[in-house]
């Protein structure tokens, strides 16, 4: 399993921090009619019970928030991506369907409201830091371009920083030749609770895209 900490530097800023870290072997493809179910399912409970003002005080989001302040960074302008999911569905412009990968990725996120990183391992090489990004720091986010990632809670290996609870990196993308990932659950809220999505992170996994060779972890 990849060696993946929680660097000092991040802790003093934020103590209460965790990482549910889950390595597979998979296989990518389109997503199943059930998988895609359970994603439309999950999104119309949460719309139909939730207003765009009532997403920032969900306890985990909030705390989340609360780091990004405490690090430097504007919630408001730099979204967490579980922030900007629900805030999509809300709003009622739907969200993105890209590959089995990605909809278990938003399927957990949603549920539990924490943004997940994942990443193909094949591009990372150890040791791996969560940390906080510097001004010299930037990368392309998916779909975003050149992001800023100064003050950012991001992931750092040999290479360089590479994923963020705001955007994960185009280097570290989950393509259809991707045969194995690491996928991050990011909790500014402590361990409660954890053990329980990352357990149906697997469950999904395992059930829609082959997952074998499971490893798990909880960092703190």
């Amino acid at each position: 399993m990849l060696d993946i900490k929680i660097s000092d530097q991040l802790k003093l800023k934020w103590s209460n921090i965790a990482i549910a870290s889950l390595q597979a072997d998979i296989i990518v493809k389109s997503s199943e009619e059930l998988l895609l179910q359970n994603l439309d399912n999950v999104c119309n409970k949460f719309a139909a019970n939730h207003k765009v003002e009532d997403i920032s005080k969900i306890q985990i989001i909030s705390d989340s928030r609360k780091a990004y302040k405490a690090l430097g960074k504007d919630p408001a302008r730099y979204r967490l991506s579980s922030e900007a999911l629900l805030r999509r569905i809300v709003k009622e412009k739907g969200i993105y369907k890209i590959n089995n990968i990605v909809d278990i990725n938003n399927l957990i996120s949603i549920s539990s409201y924490y943004s997940i990183c994942a990443f193909d391992t094949i591009k990372l090489q150890d040791p791996i830091e969560f940390t906080i990004g510097t001004k010299e720091d930037e990368y392309y986010g998916i779909g975003r371009g050149l992001l800023n990632i100064e003050n950012l809670p991001v992931f750092e290996d040999q290479i360089g920083k590479f994923g963020s609870p705001t955007s994960d990196s185009e280097r570290v993308k989950i393509t259809n030749e991707t045969e194995s990932i690491s996928m991050n659950i990011i909790s500014f809220s402590g361990t409660e609770g954890l053990e329980f999505h990352l357990n149906q992170l697997q469950e999904n996994l395992i059930q829609f895209a082959n997952a074998q060779n499971i490893e798990k972890a909880i960092i703190v």
